[in-house]
């Protein structure tokens, strides 16, 4: 696989010319001879030109395939539209994403408030991109535009690709397809797919005509026969959007299938009948090979914002990434709250070493580098190059988790090759210190299956003496064994484990640092007394918790069907949720039992529920 060898120079934003990115105005695309396009990319973010940046990635993939491609960012829905007219028809299709977040998870909280900032937009304005914002952008195109192919992808996209539960208008709407008018979705990843596409285009295939890629969706009229696929494609036809509407446990048993065909190698096709048309969801790939994803963090991305927003303030998702390393994608965990695995896959698909201090280079080149690294990992930190010791296994398995309820006796989660790459990153010459900031699953850490217990303290004394900025985060979630069971989350003595090691090795180094986890309010099968019991369990602890929040229902994960439903996808099971306001402030307020005015309202709460030894253990 080639990648492009023209890698501008990174050192300063200042000295790279306008052409070093993708161009954002006609006169920029003329500066590279351009007076045609064959993609134009809409995104619903600020355009930074860096491989943590899907709509970068994406259009640089274009632009190594030969493509002439250019990206209009937070574009004006409201005007006259001029920000979609600026290029014109594009020769072969538009690409439409929300950006790096659903837009509503962007602009909305928990209590359906309208946030105060954007991390994706110069400044933090939170004015600058729509409700629902893939499917404004491509109505607007489809109007301007009606007879040029529209492709949708990114995790707005991908997460609604089939009827969901939709918390912010809380009602279930049809798949992203029938309500954005679009031609094709893209779900997932999109660097294998888009590869496939661009290769039947320049074959002279017609856009309307592909419809046999691996990881596409598409609308067919109801009465066609599904388009010929893979000779070894079953089909799992899934309840219609029409019976969803009227059946809660048709729909959450929906769920079921589409989670158990993503999580596995060879999966089914699947199908829906929806407003007189057929919903056809293609499996996705397998997961990408070393290869593949070097190639794509390999590209010759200059790292930084577009010149345009020098003046505009900073962008605060860049700013918290722009000395990171990303070193896999995917994640096995499978939490029933999360979105990793449905987006990016529940296999691990890991860099090579090579790849990442190749980045390395280049971030220690930058003129505003001091020297550290901000995060080396994922989704998960700790899943480096992690996967199945027998491939065969894996590809029968459709479990949408390797750890829970139990660390599987397939995976090898050595840390060994994790632990290599940590310390060739800190003795880089340039680096002074390189920190591992994002999730980390502490389970895999102390794992009763190990093949060698040595890798993994070895791994664990490396992490909290060397990688620490200070403070570590951790996320337990919850500390009660049936709702971290609802959770698909480890017991909570794996975190207590975790806490004793992580004091031990800092006071034996001279340390001064802490651990400071997560929790979640609200979430399925918990209740205001299991707050409470997280409370007391906590404050033993020594915690007064700050990194709290309650459970937000998002598109397509096991939680916000149980929110919507009632019901337990995989059991069909009544599962108790807090629903109101009132019943998730009530949650919320457990968190914060030692401040004064939550006081007198948790303990006339215990009172009144006649739990006067939790009472007792809370308050003395």
């Amino acid at each position: 696989m080639t990648t492009p060898k023209n890698t501008p120079d990174c050192s300063s934003v200042d000295t790279l010319p306008i052409t070093a990115w993708l161009p954002t105005t006609l006169k920029e695309a003329t500066k590279r001879g351009w007076h045609e396009l064959d993609v134009v990319l809409i995104t619903g973010d600020a355009y930074v030109d860096h491989p943590a940046f899907g709509s970068a990635v994406i259009g640089r993939i274009l632009e190594s395939l030969g493509l002439k491609v250019a990206i209009i960012a937070q574009p004006n829905w409201r005007d006259d539209l001029r920000d979609f007219k600026k290029f014109g028809a594009p020769k072969y299709f538009f690409g439409v994403t929300s950006g790096a977040m659903d837009s509503m998870v962007n602009k909305y909280t928990a209590g359906k408030r309208l946030r105060s900032n954007d991390a994706y937009t110069p400044g933090g304005s939170p004015d600058f991109r729509p409700d629902y914002a893939t499917t404004v952008y491509t109505k607007i195109l489809k109007e301007l535009y009606p007879e040029t192919p529209v492709m949708i992808g990114g995790i707005e996209a991908s997460l609604r690709r089939v009827t969901h539960y939709d918390f912010w208008s809380d009602k279930l709407m049809p798949n992203i397809l029938t309500t954005s008018g679009a031609d094709l979705l893209v779900y997932g990843m999109g660097e294998q797919p888009l590869r496939e596409l661009v290769r039947l285009l320049l074959a002279g295939v017609p856009f309307s005509e592909i419809q046999t890629i691996p990881q596409t969706a598409f609308l067919i009229p109801e009465n066609n026969p599904l388009p010929m696929g893979n000779i070894s494609w079953s089909v799992q036809e899934l309840s219609s959007h029409e019976v969803c509407l009227k059946d809660k446990k048709a729909y959450s048993k929906n769920f079921m299938y589409v989670e158990v065909e993503s999580n596995k190698q060879f999966a089914s096709r699947l199908t829906q009948k929806v407003e007189g048309k057929t919903l056809v969801i293609n499996p996705p790939f397998p997961t990408m090979t070393e290869d593949e994803i070097d190639a794509s963090f390999d590209l010759p991305y200059t790292r930084y914002p577009h010149p345009k927003y020098k003046d505009r303030g900073p962008i605060a998702a860049y700013e918290m990434i722009k000395f990171s390393l990303n070193t896999h994608r995917g994640c096995f965990g499978g939490c029933s709250f999360c979105t990793i695995s449905a987006h990016q896959g529940k296999m691990i698909a890991s860099r090579s070493k090579e790849s990442v201090m190749k980045e390395v280079d280049q971030i220690a080149k930058m003129s505003d580098f001091k020297g550290y690294i901000s995060d080396i990992g994922g989704p998960s930190a700790n899943m480096y190059q992690m996967k199945g010791i027998d491939q065969e296994v894996c590809d029968r398995c459709a479990a949408p988790s390797c750890v829970f309820p139990v660390i599987c006796k397939n995976l090898d989660a050595s840390p060994a090759k994790m632990t290599e790459l940590y310390k060739e990153v800190a003795a880089h010459p340039k680096i002074k210190k390189a920190f591992v900031s994002s999730g980390l699953r502490y389970d895999l850490m102390f794992n009763e299956r190990s093949l060698d217990k040595k890798k993994d303290e070895e791994y664990v004394d490396q992490l909290i003496t060397h990688h620490v900025s200070g403070r570590m985060k951790v996320a337990p979630e919850h500390t009660e064994d049936h709702v971290l069971k609802s959770m698909r989350k480890p017991a909570f003595h794996y975190f207590e484990t975790f806490k004793k090691k992580f004091e031990e090795i800092s006071h034996k180094k001279g340390l001064r640092q802490e651990l400071i986890p997560y929790f979640i309010s609200s979430h399925p099968d918990c209740t205001p007394e299991d707050m409470a019991k997280l409370a007391i369990k906590t404050k033993k602890l020594g915690y007064r918790l700050e990194q709290v929040q309650d459970f937000t229902p998002t598109p397509m994960t096991v939680a916000t069907e149980i929110y919507y439903s009632g019901y337990h996808p995989y059991t069909l099971k009544e599962v108790k949720t807090a629903i109101t306001l009132d019943e998730k402030t009530r949650q919320r307020n457990f968190f914060f039992w030692y401040k004064p005015e939550n006081k007198n309202y948790v303990k006339n709460y215990l009172a009144k529920n006649k739990l006067f030894d939790l009472t007792k253990e809370l308050f003395g």
